[in-house]
């Protein structure tokens, strides 16, 4: 890529980001796009943190305020009101600032003078990112050597920031979790595979004497999980019902005023009062049929081998969690309970035993995504490619007719094409995710971030590099096959300039689009068309994307980190990269996004993964660098370096990990002295015994279209 496609690449995104964040400050200050902005002060009916401006001139003049907010907003005020999970995020951003901060001084100051003054540029001809890179350095040169120095450096500064990084969340989940002693899942165990009462034909016998023999002391109540599906649609059928006809109920009174006269208001009356008697005719059937579906003996019919066991106290609960209760370990299965809102009620449904095959499925059906999704990426490295590709396929040339489009197509269009299929990947991944077998949202989450990942490192990166090479490999291959793994190692560096382009397209145009929320607006617009001033004011709230935002992010950390000796250049970037993502997503989680589950935290031990798979990645590929460049003793002295990384990485999963899988008993123990000398223990073990009812069960009253969390049906 030639120095005018870069430039024209930079060029565009940074146009499109001043013209798409110009637009958003705008429409941020209209009263009217407050359901699309401030969707989650409007759902906890709280006042708008901002005051729209009074004049007409302020209110369609781009500014700065959202981002002077959000740099105002301090980690103790998101821990407050959004959890860990959401400063884990931030969290992130701040690593990514911190750390290539300090990269981009040593690569501006160190690397770029020792790559630039390594070779002369010949003949007059343009300078390339090549100038700037590793490759422009001498075969043999001992100038090397100040690159392993800096390979050094930066692998032990990433995970001295690591291990800080580490210390500093799991502090702040002890502190969470004391913060949250109320939650009910402190006090329950998830019980799976429970076997069949014989001489009563049911389970929940069974789960009762189980735990009163074993656990006199602790044990303090169950809630059994049943096959309610027919049970949900018919409350969700009956819900449709009720709000149906208290839509007909108003409309009726609002005629009824209006046409009191009019012959044709009347007939309309009594036709909605026929329609709306037999609403009501079929909602106390249905109504009937709900009350039947949830007498004991026909759930007892439905019961699933899963139980809610709640127990007296954490310690009680943390002990049982965590011990084989049987000597088949197929049998009695406990793990501590997730919190009832995260619950996947769906995925109670598979057996313990079919796990793996579901996992394995997924496992599978990723894969087959992933090979794929290479035609796409292929193609975009042969646009990328534009001076190779025109040899293999001359009508490409038609291109260079129109002055200047040749660096827009090479420079700005492969990127875009990128991120626009890559897009759709954490959403598929996401689906995927939900059919595992996890037994709560949290988890799946989790599990579609490491496929959405492993799949970014294997297309966006690797086969990005591959098939980058692949058109100038195509020849020689074919003459000289010896010579291809040391094509392939010079791949990576001569890859440098599209991932400049990439990193200017995904944060620039990626944050940028991300914070205007574009599809949430037209369909905004589209209802106040077609509704008017009738339309559902009610504000558009989603549950915090994790699975999409945390595997783009660490992609980015990824190649900024394998780039960060190699091509010192692209480091800057970065650091635009995540201060614009830090403000974009602190506004988002302060304003757009909800909380709909917490994890305390357990989003850190994956991103920590993903890091320092990175630094891994970084001195693999430094080593074979040198090892083409002639420079063996470099290549050798870099493995003893990876030997350490590999080491700190087993002692943080020695030192941390445990810590974000369990619920330790002495923390369990200090929580419940202390509910106790509060007087609170008994309050909170009271509320876990109805937590865990399922959906199904919950009595609503559908009239008044609310529900209650007391179970009809309870087990004790």
């Amino acid at each position: 890529m030639n120095p005018q496609s870069l430039l024209a690449s930079a060029a565009i995104n940074i146009g499109l980001a001043f013209l798409i964040l110009s637009l958003f400050s705008v429409l941020k200050k209209q009263p009217s796009n407050a359901s699309v902005y401030y969707a989650r002060p409007l759902s906890h009916r709280r006042q708008i943190p901002v005051h729209f401006p009074s004049s007409p001139l302020r209110r369609f003049l781009p500014s700065l305020d959202w981002v002077f907010r959000a740099f105002s907003v301090t980690e103790a005020e998101i821990l407050d009101a959004h959890g860990l999970d959401s400063l884990v995020i931030i969290r992130l951003f701040k690593f990514g600032i911190k750390f290539f901060a300090v990269c981009s001084v040593v690569g501006l100051v160190v690397l770029l003078p020792v790559n630039y003054g390594a070779q002369e540029v010949q003949n007059g001809s343009y300078f390339t990112m090549d100038s700037f890179t590793i490759s422009n350095v001498k075969i043999g040169s001992n100038r090397l050597w100040v690159h392993f120095v800096c390979l050094c450096f930066i692998s032990f500064y990433g995970m001295f920031l690591l291990y800080k990084e580490y210390n500093e969340i799991l502090i702040r989940r002890i502190q969470q979790i004391q913060k949250l002693k109320d939650r009910p899942d402190q006090f329950t165990v998830l019980v799976r595979e429970i076997p069949l009462c014989m001489e009563h034909k049911a389970r929940d016998c069974c789960v009762d004497h189980f735990f009163r023999r074993h656990y006199p002391n602790t044990y303090r109540s169950y809630q059994m999980v049943y096959e309610t599906e027919e049970l949900e649609e018919s409350v969700s059928h009956a819900k449709s019902l009720s709000r149906k006809i208290e839509d007909m109920r108003k409309s009726c009174i609002a005629n009824k005023s209006n046409n009191r006269l009019s012959l044709l208001g009347l007939l309309h009356r009594e036709t909605s009062k026929a329609d709306s008697d037999l609403l009501e005719e079929k909602l106390q059937a249905l109504t009937h049929k709900i009350h039947q579906l949830q007498c004991r003996d026909m759930l007892q019919k439905k019961e699933l081998p899963v139980a809610f066991v709640i127990f007296k106290s954490r310690s009680g609960a943390a002990a049982a969690a965590h011990l084989q209760q049987h000597s088949h370990p197929l049998l009695w299965i406990t793990e501590l309970a997730p919190e009832p809102r995260d619950v996947s009620w769906r995925n109670m449904r598979v057996s313990y035993k079919l796990v793996p095959l579901y996992r394995l499925g997924v496992v599978i059906a990723a894969s087959l995504l992933t090979v794929f999704f290479a035609i796409p990426v292929t193609a975009v490295q042969g646009i990328a490619k534009y001076e190779k590709l025109k040899k293999w396929f001359p009508p490409a040339t038609a291109v260079q007719l129109i002055p200047g489009l040749s660096s827009i197509v090479t420079g700005f269009l492969p990127s875009v094409v990128l991120k626009a299929f890559i897009y759709i990947v954490p959403f598929t991944m996401f689906a995927m995710a939900k059919i595992a077998g996890c037994i709560a949202r949290s988890k799946e989450e989790m599990k579609a971030c490491n496929m959405v990942f492993y799949f970014l490192v294997g297309n966006v990166f690797f086969w990005s590099v591959l098939s980058g090479s692949l058109l100038d490999l195509i020849g020689e291959f074919i003459t000289q096959p010896k010579a291809l793994p040391t094509h392939l190692a010079g791949a990576v560096s001569a890859q440098a300039d599209f991932f400049v382009t990439y990193i200017l397209t995904d944060g620039l145009s990626g944050f940028s689009l991300e914070v205007l929320q574009p599809g949430m607006l037209i369909w905004d617009i589209l209802k106040s068309c077609v509704y008017g001033s009738q339309r559902e004011t009610s504000p558009y709230l989603y549950s915090f994307p994790y699975f999409r935002i945390i595997p783009l992010v660490s992609l980015s950390v990824l190649i900024g980190i394998v780039y960060a000796v190699v091509a010192p250049l692209l480091l800057p970037f970065l650091i635009v990269y995540f201060c614009l993502g830090y403000v974009v997503f602190v506004n988002q989680i302060q304003d757009v996004y909800e909380t709909t589950y917490q994890t305390c935290g357990q989003y850190w031990p994956y991103i920590h993964h993903y890091i320092l798979l990175a630094i891994i990645l970084m001195q693999i590929t430094m080593i074979g660098l040198f090892g083409l460049k002639l420079k063996p003793a470099a290549s050798i002295s870099t493995i003893p370096l990876i030997i350490f990384t590999l080491m700190f990485n087993e002692y943080c999963k020695m030192r941390f990990l445990p810590s974000f899988h369990h619920y330790s008993l002495l923390d369990a123990a200090e929580n419940d002295e202390l509910d106790e000398k509060c007087g609170l223990l008994e309050l909170h073990r009271e509320n876990a015994m109805n937590a865990y009812c399922p959906p199904g069960l919950r009595p609503v009253n559908f009239m008044a279209s609310e529900s209650s969390s007391t179970p009809l049906v309870s087990s004790s």
